[in-house]
């Protein structure tokens, strides 16, 4: 074999060699390596084994993932979050997305947590923060003090609504958050209106809370929200029994279950008894929703004293401007809880 063959037979060796190395370089890099859609949670404080180990269900082969990682050194830049994963991503894809943290925002939401207990383990469901750390950040009574609440009104900082938020939020980030949506929704015009009422948008929001144990029926707040003003604005006890019984489960625990507010119940010994307090109760009974607040703040026009659940229309009130009036619709529903056997 002469040296001219010789050449041209290591150039082609070199050839296949080098293509057969560049094909696989390319492989590694750019060829799709994950196998289904899903989300990655990636925790705060992560490195790169944990995020090895949660991926590796994506992915039909792992190795080369972590070679791609290690090349483009995010092995050493992991970023905690949650991120979309699409089947068919190749490993520069994926490495690229997690490198740059681009998370999916969560869609959270919360009504209804009357307790910041309930609110922390609603809360620790769509993010990352656990419940205990919510719950010592909900409390923390220097920064609801410097925020302008006390431990009876903080709970008025959370606004029921839908938020995005990432899904590595922490605690301390969701409490801040949500003073700014809170300060958002206290408007200049909602402001406006809560003062032409001589109300502080913490006592709005007490009201509201009552207003909304009150009456389901979303049409019908704006006559009772009027009602307890007028009430209120003559000086008179609210006699709430919404009141009544968050103050009963207070004193015995959720595990009381109140539909019939009994004449003994009325003597209870709390802030919480608009029976023998004049005025709003130092906090909200629950957690009002805007639709509740707004009603409140828009209340409707009239001159009525009174309210006593229908029976004829469940889930609406009788309204009346007089007591006797009033005597006459609360004993035909008194006579209808006795027929009905409710008795607590």
């Amino acid at each position: 074999m002469n040296i001219k063959k010789f050449f041209l037979l290591l150039f082609s060796l070199l050839f296949v060699i080098g293509g057969v190395l560049v094909f696989n370089f390319y492989n590694k890099i750019y060829k799709p390596n994950t196998i289904k859609e899903g989300f990655l949670y990636i925790k705060t404080g992560s490195n790169f084994k944990d995020v090895e180990n949660n991926i590796r269900p994506f992915l039909k082969r792992v190795k080369p993932f972590v070679w791609v990682s290690e090349r483009k050194k995010y092995s050493k830049n992991i970023k905690a979050g949650k991120y979309l994963i699409l089947k068919g991503m190749s490993n520069n894809d994926l490495v690229n997305l997690l490198r740059s943290g681009k998370q999916t925002p969560v869609k959270l939401s919360f009504n209804n947590q009357d307790t910041f207990e309930k609110l922390a383990g609603r809360i620790a469901q769509q993010i990352e923060a656990d419940s205990i750390s919510l719950l010592n950040a909900f409390k923390d009574e220097r920064f609801f003090k410097e925020k302008e609440f006390d431990k009876y009104t903080a709970l008025n900082m959370y606004i029921p609504n839908t938020y995005e938020f990432y899904w590595n939020t922490s605690a301390e980030e969701f409490r801040k958050r949500m003073y700014t949506e809170y300060t958002k929704f206290w408007n200049s015009k909602r402001l406006e209106k809560a003062k032409k009422l001589g109300l502080t948008p913490n006592q709005i929001i007490t009201l509201a809370s009552i207003v909304q144990k009150e009456t389901a029926n979303i049409s019908e707040r704006p006559m009772v929200a009027r009602l307890y003003l007028n009430r209120l604005k003559d000086h008179w006890p609210l006699q709430a029994d919404p009141t009544i019984i968050f103050a009963l489960k207070q004193q015995h625990g959720d595990q009381i279950s109140v539909k019939r507010v009994l004449n003994k119940d009325l003597k209870i010994d709390s802030p919480y008894n608009t029976y023998k307090n004049i005025g709003l109760p130092p906090g909200p009974i629950a957690m009002p929703d805007v639709n509740t607040i707004d009603a409140v703040l828009n209340p409707a026009n009239h001159n009525y004293y009174y309210m006593c659940a229908s029976i004829t229309k469940l889930g609406t009130h009788e309204f009346a401007k007089t007591l006797r009036q009033h005597t006459k619709n609360a004993k035909k529903y008194q006579n209808w809880l006795s027929k009905n056997h409710i008795k607590r």
